[in-house]
């Protein structure tokens, strides 16, 4: 995998796939779709999301799944600071309402603690700074195969009430708009997998329209509803404030976390990368299931995160790609041969 894959020019602080939601957020803004367009919109977007993790399904590889199982420690760990730490640390920002953040916000921050982590930004980042780029992949892989099943039981039992209305038809919503796609794809694989892979810039397209096609919906929900008057410039300061201390605390404990464990350098940097960020892609679909109408205050600051996060993981995975390198590979892949262990790491730090 190139080490640009993915990543913003040198030159761009803002991905331009952010500017794009930014741009989506501004026409649900001046147009928002209503009466008879809302019920086309809603209906579209179902339909979007439906296929969104049906290709997820198609594309992860079951065997590629089963032999990262191989190296357990490290994903348990990345899935402890996504489903453990993270919903803690939101958790104790409860204290900050409504000082801080207003009930919507916290709810959206809370929310924010409990998506998957993402895949292709952890794997971009994990490449530059030469760490273990095949656990980077396993590791986002496994997050959001967990994520579908772990974040709508984690947002009944933490937000419960708060999250839109969330009631058991929501768990029904999320398991056959997400849960259904998923396994469809997984089964079709064999005949569809190979398409896939051929048409993969294409239906990178496909992802991308259909986050801006659900992120438009909830927006003009939330327009129509009239609840983005409760939103202040001076209350959304404060929130990516408290998103960048969050930002760094998990960043912080995942990579120290990682070491106290005794996890070697390139095992480490797959951690703090997949065991720190959040997947806008999962969160904005199942966001618009559990908060409804509410679903453009709960994404929010998701979106914020995502943005954040990418800008401060760049400038991380170019500073440990700057240091110094520990003993030469040879001697490590020795060693994993003559014990039975994984070369794993060798592989990830001897790439080009």
């Amino acid at each position: 995998m190139s080490r640009r894959t993915t990543l913003l020019p040198s030159w761009l602080p803002i991905d331009p796939y952010i500017l794009a939601l930014l741009g989506t957020v501004g026409l649900a803004a001046l147009l928002p779709a209503s009466g008879t367009a809302a019920t086309v919109a809603n209906g579209a977007s179902t339909a979007a999301i439906a296929l969104l993790f049906f290709l997820y399904g198609a594309r992860l590889s079951t065997r590629e799944a089963l032999d990262g199982l191989q190296h357990w420690r490290l994903h348990l760990t990345v899935l402890a600071c996504t489903f453990l730490v993270f919903p803690l640390l939101g958790l104790a920002a409860k204290g900050l309402v409504p000082a801080v953040l207003t009930p919507p916000l916290y709810s959206g921050l809370l929310f924010l603690c409990l998506v998957p982590s993402t895949i292709q930004s952890s794997i971009a980042f994990t490449s530059i700074a030469r760490g273990n780029v095949p656990a980077a992949i396993c590791a986002g892989s496994f997050s959001s195969l967990a994520g579908i099943v772990l974040t709508p039981l984690l947002a009944a039992a933490l937000l419960g009430g708060g999250a839109g209305g969330f009631s058991t038809d929501s768990l029904l919503k999320i398991v056959l708009q997400l849960l259904v796609p998923f396994l469809a794809g997984q089964l079709l694989r064999r005949w569809v997998g190979a398409f896939l892979v051929r048409n993969k810039k294409v239906l990178g397209y496909v992802d991308r329209g259909s986050i801006l096609l659900v992120v438009y919906t909830a927006f003009s929900q939330g327009m129509v509803a009239g609840i983005w008057h409760q939103v202040t410039p001076a209350r959304l300061g404060l929130l990516l404030l408290v998103e960048a201390v969050l930002l760094a605390l998990m960043l912080t404990l995942s990579w120290y976390g990682a070491k106290r464990l005794g996890f070697d350098r390139a095992d480490r940097i797959a951690i703090q990368f997949a065991g720190s960020k959040k997947s806008l892609a999962a969160g904005l679909p199942m966001a618009g299931v559990l908060f409804g109408a509410q679903a453009s205050l709960a994404v929010l600051p998701l979106m914020l995160f995502h943005q954040m996060q990418l800008m401060v993981c760049a400038v991380i995975a170019k500073r440990r790609s700057r240091d110094p390198q520990p003993a030469p590979a040879a001697p490590a892949e020795t060693s994993a041969a003559g014990t039975g262990q994984r070369p794993t790491v060798a592989t990830a730090n001897s790439r080009p």
